[in-house]
């Protein structure tokens, strides 16, 4: 009888157990776990982004400023206002000596905006550095941006064009960001450098091939205007596609959604 009575108190809790789970049980089921929200994009893609963003800001605006002080284009070596130019620009000079037809002429910004264009053009290349060495160490380049065999086509590329999948890179998208990582961007460096005096003479093959100093300016004029339009477009797909929850992925790592583009 000891034993038997011993064994009511631990049957009264098992069976009071049993009870609140099976009361319990519905209101549980009746909230699921919550989704997993996983991030769109890493700590490091956020960061480089944003400083690759400020750094071209600045190096638009004060390209524009050292443009003004020469609007004309030669090929070659030299050239100068006494030399026929490849091309010229329609607009005023921010220098008298430079013949462009207009009877005023400019305030002269040649000298901050030459400041902070050599200044940003350090932090773009030490940002695209840093993201190339993190894109090719983590396997972003592959998994993301590089496309598979079968995405090389023109029905896939027509079909990525007119329907636009919010929650990942389409192929075009990765062959322009290929593009403009290693293409546009090395050569928009390469011919800024090619500009630079002390670059010419010591790396004067790296400048040849491009065919002088002049021909470097003129070939980073016209990269330039495609990384521009590059941006324009950039910022108009994002207003396509939801402005506030691509912002908001690039800034805190995730658009409130549980779909995933690293």
């Amino acid at each position: 009888m000891r034993d038997g009575a011993a064994l009511f108190p631990k049957l009264k809790i098992a069976t009071l157990t049993g009870m609140a789970d099976s009361v319990w049980a519905p209101v549980s089921a009746s909230f699921p776990p919550a989704a997993k929200v996983s991030s769109r994009h890493s700590a490091v893609v956020r960061v480089t982004h944003w400083l690759t963003a400020l750094c071209f800001l600045a190096l638009l605006v004060s390209g524009v400023e050292i443009l003004l002080s020469h609007p004309r284009f030669y090929w070659g070596e030299a050239g100068n206002v006494l030399t026929q130019p490849l091309f010229s620009l329609p607009f005023p000079s921010s220098r008298a000596t430079v013949p462009t037809g207009y009877a005023y002429v400019l305030p002269d910004q040649n000298g901050w905006s030459r400041y902070l264009h050599f200044e940003a053009a350090w932090g773009a290349l030490i940002t695209g550095l840093f993201y190339f060495a993190y894109g090719t160490v983590s396997g972003h380049f592959r998994r993301n941006l590089l496309p598979a065999y079968e995405e090389l086509s023109w029905r896939s590329i027509s079909t990525a064009v007119t329907k636009h999948d919010a929650s990942s890179y389409n192929i075009v998208q990765r062959l322009t960001y290929l593009f403009v990582i290693f293409i546009l961007f090395p050569l928009v460096i390469w011919t800024g450098l090619a500009m630079s005096p002390a670059f010419a003479s010591a790396f004067p093959d790296a400048v040849s091939i491009l065919g002088g100093q002049q021909s470097a300016r003129t070939i980073h004029f016209f990269v330039s205007i495609f990384l521009f339009l590059f941006l324009v477009v950039h910022v108009v797909m994002i207003a396509v596609s939801g402005f506030g929850s691509r912002v908001r992925a690039m800034i805190t790592g995730n658009s409130g959604t549980n779909r995933e583009v690293k």
